[in-house]
């Protein structure tokens, strides 16, 4: 027989217990990527790229080590509670060009202390969710956006932290006030317009009107009242005056015995 030569590492035997791990853990890391989305690491951290994909809803399983998601020019039309609790370590969220309506109050709780910039541009929000978007300290983008303009948009922005690049292009869709229709928000606001003191106005009338309601309601209650005394008074009169008068004796009262 020959020498036995020395086998090189890479025709040594795999153990099958040690493929099976391998196996499990790339299995494991392509199922960490939602569907038919791209999550380049770097670093230990994920992007996640998710834009255009027609996706409805938001994918469940965003790697929780996500820094960057994508999720622009989507068909995205709600923002339920919790969509994000997971991705703690996210730095930036893209949620632009979708058709986004409504967002939950807790939408985007567990990234208040990290997100730093939150893309809500190019949607259909009219009013902005205070209590989903007040606690974040990110830099928020809500250009191109249907805003109703009025006091509760005016007092929401006053707790933003707006993106300086894009809030000259925010403007009002509709207003309070007609002659703010088409105007950049902001330009309306350096000028000193108050929404709210429209609103306070707008109540104050209202108040007056119901105060006048019912006094003119009180006003009316007291001279039915004097009427109707007054009538039951005449007819009162008038049936003494119809009462027939006792005779009267002419002769004088004799002294009684």
């Amino acid at each position: 027989m020959g020498p036995v030569g020395k086998q090189s590492p890479s025709s040594l035997p795999v153990p099958a217990g040690g493929s099976c791990l391998i196996l499990l853990f790339c299995l494991r890391l392509g199922a960490s990527c939602p569907q038919s989305c791209q999550c380049p690491e770097h670093a230990g951290a994920v992007a996640v790229h998710c834009s255009a994909r027609g996706l409805q809803e938001i994918p469940k399983d965003i790697p929780a080590n996500a820094v960057l998601l994508k999720l622009d020019a989507n068909k995205l039309t709600h923002i339920p509670n919790g969509a994000f609790q997971h991705l703690n370590q996210l730095r930036e969220l893209d949620l632009s060009q979708n058709t986004i309506e409504t967002i939950g109050p807790a939408a985007f709780s567990g990234l208040a202390g990290g997100l730093r910039l939150l893309d809500l541009s190019h949607n259909r929000i009219r009013r902005i969710p205070k209590d989903a978007l007040g606690k974040l300290s990110a830099k928020i983008r809500l250009s191109h956006n249907p805003l109703h303009c009025e006091c509760a948009l005016q007092e929401a922005l006053w707790e933003l932290k707006l993106d300086p690049e894009s809030v000259d292009e925010i403007a009002c869709h509709t207003a309070a006030q007609e002659e703010f229709v088409g105007k950049p928000l902001i330009q309306a606001l350096d000028s000193g317009v108050s929404f709210c003191s429209t609103h306070r106005k707008t109540t104050d009338v209202a108040m007056l009107v119901t105060m006048f309601g019912w006094f003119a309601m009180v006003i009316t209650y007291v001279v039915y009242y004097v009427r109707q005394n007054q009538e039951d008074a005449r007819r009162h009169l008038e049936y003494l005056k119809s009462l027939p008068s006792a005779p009267v004796s002419k002769d004088p009262i004799s002294p009684v015995p």
